[in-house]
């Protein structure tokens, strides 16, 4: 039997990525950003303030770990609202970023559909692997939108190459379900999925807190046995 899932997941060749925490050392400079949001800070510790530039995809890929750095981006999805936080999934034409708790009302929380233009500003940084923009707020931006439509990674799946897509939405087609398992041994939490692609195997994780246990895929993960043959969708 042949499924299709359109899944809110984290993939990854080694380990599933689940949460991430901000660097030891990294300073906090939103007093020292205008209204504007034009990019106003200093990397060592909010001194003497200097511009920083929105980046184009190329050059924030390019920018050093832990360097401040301004996006404008489109929302592709974002994690639940908690606590004046919010994690958020971005794209824009030539690539994918991932905003980590990124600082975030309520009531803006709920205007970040889909499609929605925003600038984000923080430190770029990176938790075991994952490359992404912690310490960060935002503001809206423009009435034009933009979603991405998933590209098929289907043969890039077993190769050093994905990692060149990391955060994007992607599709891989024909996997074997292996095992699925509940981060507390029931329905309610984190999906832990282990698949197969010919002799490789891959760790998948559907994260309550991105596609909770009420939706349509939740469920649909929870009727799957060993041996059903899946199309995915989800982030890297």
């Amino acid at each position: 039997m042949k499924k299709f899932l359109l899944l809110a997941l984290v993939v990854c060749l080694a380990v599933v990525l689940v949460a991430c925490k901000q660097p030891d050392n990294t300073p906090a400079c939103t007093d020292h950003v205008d209204d504007n949001y034009d990019g106003i800070c200093d990397n060592d510790g909010c001194g003497a303030s200097v511009a920083v530039d929105v980046l184009t995809h190329a050059e924030y890929v390019a920018a050093e770990l832990n360097s401040f750095v301004i996006i404008d981006a489109y929302v592709q999805a974002h994690q639940s609202w908690w606590d004046n936080k919010i994690t958020v999934y971005l794209a824009d034409e030539d690539g994918a970023y991932f905003a980590y708790e990124m600082a975030c009302s309520e009531e803006d929380a709920a205007k970040l559909v889909p499609g929605t233009k925003i600038r984000v500003y923080g430190y770029k940084s990176e938790w075991k692997g994952e490359v992404e923009i912690m310490d960060c707020a935002f503001n809206f931006l423009g009435n034009d939108t933009y979603v991405a439509e998933p590209v098929d990674l289907t043969a890039v799946l077993p190769t050093a190459e994905l990692i060149n897509y990391q955060n994007s939405l992607a599709l891989f087609r024909g996997l074997e379900i292996v095992s699925i398992e509940y981060r507390n041994g029931t329905p309610g939490d984190d999906v832990y999925i282990t698949v197969r692609q010919g002799e490789n195997e891959f760790d998948f994780c559907i994260e309550v807190y991105l596609t909770g246990p009420d939706s349509d895929v939740y469920a649909a993960v929870g009727a799957l046995q060993p041996g059903d043959i899946v199309d995915v969708e989800g982030f890297v």
